[in-house]
């Protein structure tokens, strides 16, 4: 019979529930007989901190994607990008970035003041072909009280923008995000135009899925069916919503789709992507 510890558990049920990871996981990994593969991982690869390689990575990164979830555990996943840089590392258990100006709705910060738990995933498409994952916990931070504790963060993080609000992350999982996956993409032109924080709704996207047009049909129709009149701004032109730019034509958004895998043809360098493996931080 397998040993017990002092509370009850069997031992090697109270040794599993000590590593990284959840439950569900570990019982997955006795269920499918992966554990020796997985305590292997966790021995080898997660830590409790950003080591010297991960901050050198978190440093050049310009963009990440992050996961949040509300006190139900209704989840959300983003996109955060800027400058390199815009994520920093205060030290080997804090990373902080800036919240850009975005579009209103908040809904990661939202998530962060009702479930602090935060996941961030850096990836690097371009050389190393390799992520990280970040876990830890975050709040909003605002600008000045950062600023007290940090005084060399940058006043704006991109041209012409000042941050008001930041988010404060403490690191409780770095691990790798393996390689065999990860395609291989080419940076744009460096006189590409970077729009960051801009509130042109054309720059953003317009109406790109159609989601505006749909929701100013739905308009239409309950008024029509209650018998409101419309007015004339209310009123949309086939294929386009009244001041709201509908999606890019077909054969142009393909031309100029077209035109930009040119450009990367061009400018790519040919060198092989580094491959990474089970040492890449160190």
């Amino acid at each position: 019979m397998a040993g017990t510890t002092g509370n009850g558990l069997p031992a090697e049920l109270a040794r599993r529930s000590a590593l990284p990871g959840s439950d569900g996981e570990h019982a997955l990994q006795t269920r499918w007989g992966t554990e020796e593969r997985a305590d292997r991982f966790y021995r080898e690869q997660v830590l409790d901190h950003l080591n010297e390689r991960m901050r050198e990575f978190v440093a050049r990164a310009e963009m990440f994607f992050l996961a949040t979830a509300d006190r139900h555990g209704e989840c959300d996943n983003t996109f955060r990008a800027g400058p390199p840089g815009f994520l920093r590392v205060l030290d080997p258990r804090t990373l902080v970035y800036p919240e850009y100006r975005g579009n209103g709705v908040h809904a990661s910060l939202g998530n962060l003041a009702e479930n602090p738990h935060a996941g961030l995933l850096l990836m690097d498409f371009g050389s190393a072909r390799i992520g990280l994952h970040v876990n830890g916990r975050a709040r909003v931070v605002p600008e000045a009280e950062l600023r007290a504790a940090h005084p060399s963060l940058p006043v704006e993080s991109i041209p012409g923008r000042r941050t008001e609000i930041w988010v404060r992350v403490e690191v409780e999982e770095a691990y790798i995000h393996c390689a065999k996956h990860i395609p291989h993409l080419v940076k744009a032109p460096k006189d590409t135009a970077r729009d960051w924080g801009t509130d042109d709704g054309r720059r953003k996207g317009g109406d790109f899925f159609g989601a505006a047009r749909e929701a100013q049909r739905r308009r239409t129709t309950e008024l029509h069916q209650h018998g409101v009149p419309l007015a004339r701004s209310e009123v949309a032109a086939p294929g386009s919503r009244a001041g709201t730019p509908g999606p890019p034509d077909a054969a142009q958004w393909r031309a100029e789709a077209e035109r930009a895998l040119e450009r990367a043809r061009r400018i790519e360098s040919g060198s092989a992507p580094t491959s990474g493996g089970g040492g890449w931080f160190g």
